[in-house]
């Protein structure tokens, strides 16, 4: 469904296109979000021209704050989320949006189907949602004066 790579060689498995710098992460606070009770996922529209040569598709960073646990606990978090994300790779939308997924210390006992489920529902949602935005309200304008 993306124009993401698969595994290169010598690689077990395919790296996820990710966010790197803060700005991106902060840019995507901005946007729109899902919750869930093990995790909460923020999406915003990347601009056309942003200057990326790379695959029209999603990017994804992770956050994980030292409030869930030490640093192994954080580890088998990401790893587990990262694992999550690469098993939905023929789900994930064709749209050019950026993803971070804001993980809780629940993640470390949720089963793994869970978390895929969680994720699949918030892509869905970022995605749809994207849509909807371009179709304009369904609300009319209030006026200025008062006909009577």
């Amino acid at each position: 469904m993306c124009d993401v790579p698969a595994a290169g060689p010598g690689r077990r498995t395919a790296t996820l296109p990710r966010l790197k710098k803060r700005s991106e992460f902060q840019a995507a606070s901005r946007g729109r979000r899902f919750h869930t009770e093990r995790m909460s996922v923020q999406c915003i529209d990347r601009p056309s021209g942003d200057g990326l040569s790379g695959p029209v598709g999603p990017r994804f960073g992770l956050t994980v704050t030292k409030k869930t646990g030490g640093a192994v606990e954080r580890n088998r978090i990401r790893r587990r989320l990262r694992e999550a994300l690469r098993q939905l790779r023929p789900e994930w939308p064709p749209v050019a949006i950026d993803i971070v997924v804001v993980a809780r210390r629940d993640v470390l006992s949720a089963p793994f189907d869970a978390l895929a489920v969680d994720l699949r529902r918030a892509m869905a949602t970022c995605a749809t949602s994207r849509k909807r935005l371009g179709q304009g309200s369904a609300r009319k304008p209030a006026t200025a004066t008062d006909p009577s």
